[in-house]
């Protein structure tokens, strides 16, 4: 045997039999317990037929009609729109058409309230909300159409600017960025090459940074309420003529909605137990010196455009006084037949609710709001005028929603 064999053999006992035993891996960390996502309820869940309610209507059949051809007028060229998800069904514009000619059909047939009732329930599935809890509870609020004094031109009494929007105004819709954008939308304005948020309401209001821009559309004798024209999107100004200028929401500055009532609760300036549009009103015009403060805490801000009809809701349709509610587009078809269950208050002369008396309606999603958001949230559109502003100031009641949709074939 060579010597360089030998040294070979050596080396290969030396590396097999005095390296010591192997050495095991490192056992790896268990996995954490997969923890599972909560599930949110669907916003609507379809009812079995004893869970139905019964179809009362306590409004006229000519506003209800009305109501559903501006929803027709809508679906008629709304092809790029929905479908939407309703429990375990997606729904499609024509079946949501269908179902409004379905039930104008059935009111029109002039059948007692029984036959009535017994059409609809075999003509339509019922998917109720599920609410903001979950548990079904959604809540009814109310907005209307003011009606304003106003002018053309800037006077001591008509001090007070409505105006358009702004040139320098850059609206952004989001969803063009991507699927997780699909609802936002910003505006702003550009300075320095960069998208800055837009001018608050103190800005505007206070700071006058729109002046002189011939913005101006008209102006109102009445800041407060200029204000509450802001909250509801739309209304009408009388002109010293007589005559009605209609003005309709056309954008607003991008700037988060804060409400006044739970900054005059939080500050102490009124209590929990006296909050209502009525008493946030009666503070304003009590304490005049505070106007800029409590005023400039909402700091979102609306622009306005002149319409030859109106009120117009999201839809591009004018809205219908007791039939058309304000959702969110995002959990609830539009234009969608619905129907809702809740409170409304009773008034005697001078105006102060004296009772609060049950009523159901149909009613058609017509309509979007800055705060309604979700399943457990409707605003009910109250009409035009002084009793129009006192039923929407005074409701905030929580009912029950329920969505209608005419049964394919095969269900009934």
């Amino acid at each position: 045997m060579t010597r360089r064999l030998l040294i070979l053999l050596m080396v290969l006992f030396c590396t097999a039999g005095c390296a010591g035993p192997a050495k095991k891996a490192a056992p790896r960390p268990a996995a954490p317990p997969a923890v599972a996502k909560p599930v949110s309820p669907p916003a609507l869940v379809r009812l079995p037929a004893d869970r139905i309610p019964l179809f009362a209507d306590d409004l006229d059949p000519a506003s209800l009609e009305a109501a559903i051809d501006k929803s027709l007028h809508f679906y008629d060229r709304a092809a790029g729109s929905g479908p939407w998800k309703m429990d375990d069904r997606v729904v499609t514009v024509r079946e949501l058409k269908e179902s409004l000619l379905a039930l104008r059909e059935i009111l029109r047939c002039g059948d007692s309230p029984e036959i009535r009732q017994a059409k609809i329930r075999e003509t339509f599935d019922v998917y109720q909300s599920t609410g903001s809890d979950g548990k079904n509870t959604v809540l009814f609020t109310g907005y209307f159409e003011p009606i304003m004094r106003g002018s053309l031109k800037k006077t001591a009494q008509y001090a007070y600017p409505v105006y358009k929007v702004p040139e320098d105004a850059v609206f952004v819709n989001l969803n063009r960025f991507g699927e997780k954008y699909q609802y936002d939308q910003i505006v702003g304005r550009v300075k320095n090459g960069e998208l800055n948020p837009y001018y608050s309401r103190a800005e505007i209001e206070d700071g006058g940074v729109l002046a002189g821009r011939n913005l101006e559309i008209a102006w109102v004798d009445d800041r407060i309420s200029l204000f509450f024209l802001h909250t509801q999107g739309s209304g009408k100004i009388q002109l010293p003529d007589g005559k009605l200028l209609q003005v309709g929401y056309a954008l607003k500055n991008g700037r988060p909605f804060q409400s006044l009532s739970r900054f005059l609760v939080d500050t102490g300036k009124i209590t929990p137990q006296q909050i209502s549009y009525q008493a946030i009103k009666r503070y304003l015009r009590e304490h005049p010196e505070e106007l800029s403060e409590i005023l400039g805490h909402n700091e979102s801000f609306i622009f306005f455009r002149e319409v030859t009809q109106g009120p117009v809701g999201s839809l591009g349709e004018i809205v219908t006084g007791g039939r058309s509610i304000a959702t969110d587009a995002a959990v609830f078809p539009k234009g969608g037949l619905a129907f809702m269950q809740a409170r409304k208050p009773v008034f005697d002369k001078e105006g102060n609710v004296t009772a609060w008396i049950p009523f159901s309606r149909f009613v058609l999603s017509q309509d979007a709001g800055g705060v309604i958001k979700g399943a457990g949230r409707v605003d009910l559109f109250c009409g035009s005028g002084d009793e129009a502003e006192r039923l929407a100031g005074s409701l905030s009641e929580r009912g029950a929603l329920y969505f209608l949709v005419k049964k394919r074939p095969n269900n009934r």
